[in-house]
């Protein structure tokens, strides 16, 4: 495999990296700490290492030093191979990669026994995260470490793992999709396509032209990687740190995006247009949105995708899933209603002293374009999510084991101990 090789040969340079800096710069202040920043649940703390992607406040996700508005014609493929390697693969590497997915893509039979057997009305995600985590029993990463395999070995069966997961999770959750909204039988996995167009011919969604399995490459290129503070991301490395495996850890990260605040927000934000059309009752004008959202405003409510806990610019991702549908359905009346959102909002939330955040997110729009290709099932929405998602995660954990970093384990403390600090910090 032309993937492990090329990490084989990476491994020692990122260990010898990671020694010199250390032993250089180990005693270097990273940042500082404050009270707000500890009630405010760390955000804004240097405390992380990730080299996969970072996102500024002024530029958006950034994977590997390229904008990600620069990646929008890529394959998923492309882009895991981008994060463990820092390059994109040539021809022949992305070849072989989708190759060595194709030959590890036929799912353990008991998962769809697990499936099956969990009750109909049982949510996508606790499904998904089911039968991630009921893989675990496939862990190559595992065994190796218990048969005494060295710590600096690590790095090999958990790329492994993650391999077999990426190519796995694609037609689990094509799967769940079919069976939780009653769309059929399973559509069978075809050895002959990408990764993005396998998946979306298991989900049986009506692609006459293909633009829908444009839109989902698009999707997965977005969402793949978002640096390794937020919550998923986080969740999956503290996990992996005890040096779990990719299912233990990545199962856990998938329950962290299940959150309303992190990977459900795409649904809401649908939600939103969709109320905020029948509340109206009819294909709403500027000013009918307007006074609509300064309603919501004034009754201490939110607009549902505006915000975000990093960017202060409009997210690229947004601009991104914005463009396309602009591109393909323009007519569409829920996307020109983001469109118009996009136009009102942010001046309205400057108006209203909300000018340190007052841009789109990417969930203002995801939820739109899934929903005219007939994909009006809420719930799923991030489940795709999270099969995106898994690129990025297991990519920084296969990487983490690379430079065999440490258990993460910060330091609390106790109010009574930050009531000290504030008094003899008032003192000096």
């Amino acid at each position: 495999m032309l993937l492990l090789e090329k990490m084989r040969k990476m491994v020692p340079q990122l260990r010898k990296e990671a020694k010199e800096i250390l032993t250089k710069y180990g005693d270097t202040v990273a940042g500082e700490i404050t009270v707000e920043q500890i009630y405010g649940g760390m955000r804004g703390v240097n405390a992380l290492l990730c080299d996969t992607s970072e996102v500024g406040l002024d530029t958006g996700l950034v994977i590997r030093g390229i904008p990600i508005l620069e990646l929008t014609n890529k394959y998923p493929e492309e882009i895991f191979h981008l994060l463990l390697t820092g390059e994109l693969p040539t021809k022949e590497e992305l070849e072989d990669l989708q190759n060595e997915l194709h030959r590890r893509a036929e799912v353990p039979f008991y998962v769809w026994h697990v499936i099956n057997s969990l009750p109909t009305d049982t949510h996508p995600m606790v499904l998904l995260s089911t039968a991630v985590l009921v893989m675990e029993n496939e862990s190559l990463f595992r065994r190796r470490y218990e048969e005494g395999l060295p710590k600096d070995e690590l790095c090999e069966p958990m790329l492994e793992d993650s391999l077999n997961l990426i190519a796995r999770i694609p037609a689990i959750a094509a799967y769940i999709y079919r069976k939780k909204f009653n769309k059929g039988p399973r559509i069978k996995e075809d050895t002959t396509l990408d990764w993005t167009a396998n998946f979306t011919k298991m989900l049986g969604i009506n692609d006459p032209d293909g633009s829908f399995t444009q839109l989902m490459r698009l999707y997965m290129v977005l969402h793949s990687d978002h640096e390794g503070g937020n919550v998923s991301t986080f969740a999956c490395q503290t996990i992996s740190s005890s040096l779990s495996d990719v299912y233990f850890a990545v199962g856990g990260g998938l329950n962290g995006l299940a959150g309303p605040l992190h990977g459900l927000a795409n649904q809401e934000c649908l939600r939103f247009i969709i109320k905020l059309r029948e509340d109206i009752g009819h294909q709403p004008t500027d000013a009918e949105i307007k006074n609509y959202c300064i309603n919501l405003l004034d009754n201490k409510q939110v607009i549902s995708g505006y915000g975000h806990a990093v960017l202060r610019v409009t997210d690229p991702r947004f601009t991104a899933l914005l463009n396309f549908g602009n591109k393909f359905f323009p007519h569409d009346p829920i996307l020109q209603i983001v469109n118009q959102l996009y136009k009102i909002v942010p001046d309205l939330l400057i108006e209203r002293g909300k000018a340190k955040n007052p841009w789109p997110n990417v969930d203002a729009a995801s939820g739109a374009l899934l929903h005219h290709f007939g994909l009006t099932e809420y719930e799923f929405y991030t489940v795709l999510f999270a099969v995106s998602r898994v690129l990025g995660l297991t990519a920084q954990l296969t990487l983490s084991r690379a430079l065999m970093l440490p258990l993460i384990r910060p330091k609390s403390v106790t109010t009574e101990w930050i009531k000290k600090k504030a008094e003899e910090s008032e003192k000096k």
